[in-house]
């Protein structure tokens, strides 16, 4: 997240929050694409990370970007965070460990959001070569150590890495080492948030099977496929995973709140600064408790925008729906990642062909497969069936609602150009992590060092 919000109209009742997220609801000509992909900067010259300060560093790629973008820089206090274009299409952010992401615009088509991550990344490489820059398009960072991963110097952050030690066992990995690829998508009412929730929900482990390449850790193979969706399985479990109220039937904005509410705060903002909340969930902030703690006690907008933005469950419900499962990969990801989505949730027939699909898999079995494929990855199963077979499904249903929604580019084709390098996977019956150990056990002469060079944006 580039920045947080700053609203100061008062919020009295559940009922405000509820029709905060509800205001999300548009008609289905309006639906936009919006992408997010995040990357590793490492130096060239001996694969190290890029710390925050200095001439060669994550501050001056930020300026750099500035100065060729044009668009306004976010602050923390002194120290520039990110980049936001005036008009709201499109920001640049930095993650804890440093890594470069940007929060693409609302697009209509995917052919315009690969050709805004290709300009992004163009622009990116203008900057960072002179510096002998880089960056790597995993989903785990291969490499560093966590003692040798920089920190940015962000306020929110420095809360979390307090924060997560008591909550979860793997919450700093996640804030420091992982790398994911996310999109953004939107709902026509309450009825169609619910349905494609449940859905996404039950297909976010097969997302996490099909974009699997986190199988190093500080220079070794780490024995699993996606290290990063390992980490979900313990970083906060309170504000993270999967989401049993989606599955009883009667899903709706004020069930989502509901659940909101009761999960700890991480902060609130006052005049540019920021107070640790973490001892008090949203709902007693509600009720009072920050009463004598601070003046501006009373609950704001602003507030509860940011508290949304600080929950992890697998499917994040906003004023969108953002799809979480995916680990970070090469520049042809960026473009898969929302095309398999877009395909399943965009078209009315691949969405009730989804939810046939679907449609027998309970919450313990959609866990049970969450908690296997992070090891497993495709070679796992569900309620019987392997997971392959359910990703060859899946992915011609996203197929053919691609080709049913017919946005096509210059040259006459359809969005389900972008879902080749899924398909690529299913007839090779291997992820990038799979094909990465072969590398590490082959030519690479186990080393990670060539995934530097290999898989380099």
């Amino acid at each position: 997240m580039a920045r947080d919000t700053t609203d100061h109209t008062p919020l009295t009742s559940v009922e405000e929050m509820v029709a905060y997220i509800a205001k999300g609801s548009k008609p289905e000509g309006s639906f936009r694409i919006g992408t997010e992909h995040e990357k590793f900067a490492f130096f060239q010259n001996d694969h190290s990370p890029v710390p925050y300060f200095g001439e060669r560093s994550i501050s001056a790629l930020l300026k750099g970007m500035q100065e060729k973008l044009g668009w306004e820089p976010i602050m923390d206090g002194e120290h520039i965070i990110g980049l936001g274009e005036q008009s709201g299409m499109g920001a640049i952010s930095i993650e804890p460990g440093g890594q470069f992401e940007l929060s693409g615009a609302p697009l209509e088509t995917l052919h315009q959001t690969c050709r805004e991550s290709n300009q992004h990344l163009a622009v990116l490489r203008e900057v960072a070569e002179p510096m002998g820059i880089r960056f790597l398009g995993i989903g785990g960072s291969p490499k560093w150590t966590l003692a040798e991963t920089p920190r940015m110097p962000k306020s929110r952050y420095e809360i979390m890495t307090r924060y997560m030690p008591k909550v979860g066992s793997r919450g700093l990995d996640m804030m420091y080492r992982t790398c994911t690829i996310q999109v953004n998508l939107d709902f026509s009412s309450e009825a169609d948030m619910a349905r494609k929730m449940l859905v996404s929900l039950k297909l976010q482990p097969l997302a996490t099977a099909l974009f699997a390449s986190s199988p190093f850790t500080e220079g070794r193979p780490n024995g699993l496929l996606s290290w990063r969706g390992e980490i979900w399985r313990d970083t906060d479990n309170a504000r993270a995973g999967l989401l049993p109220q989606a599955f009883a039937g009667d899903f709706g904005f004020q069930t989502y709140v509901e659940w909101a509410l009761d999960v700890p705060m991480y902060f609130v903002v006052r005049d540019g600064r920021y107070h640790d909340c973490t001892h008090i969930t949203f709902r007693q902030f509600m009720n009072g408790a920050l009463k004598g703690e601070m003046a501006d006690w009373q609950p704001t907008l602003g507030d509860w925008t940011n508290h949304l933005g600080t929950l992890f469950p697998d499917v994040r419900l906003k004023r969108y729906l953002e799809m979480r499962g995916a680990d970070g990969g090469p520049w042809r990801r960026i473009c898969a990642l929302p095309a398999f989505w877009v395909g399943l949730l965009y078209d009315d027939s691949a969405l009730a062909a989804a939810e046939d699909l679907t449609r027998d898999w309970t919450y313990a079995d959609v866990l049970a497969l969450r908690d296997a494929v992070p090891a497993g990855g495709l070679n796992t199963a569900i309620a019987g069936r392997p997971l392959l077979d359910i990703a060859r499904e899946a992915v011609r249903i996203s197929s053919a609602g691609l080709k049913a929604r017919a946005r096509l580019n210059g040259e006459g084709q359809d969005e389900s150009i972008f879902l080749q390098p899924l398909e690529e996977i299913l007839a090779k019956k291997k992820v990038l992590a799979e094909e990465m150990l072969a590398l590490y056990d082959g030519r690479w002469n186990r080393s990670v060092e060539p995934v530097f060079d290999e898989f380099q944006y």
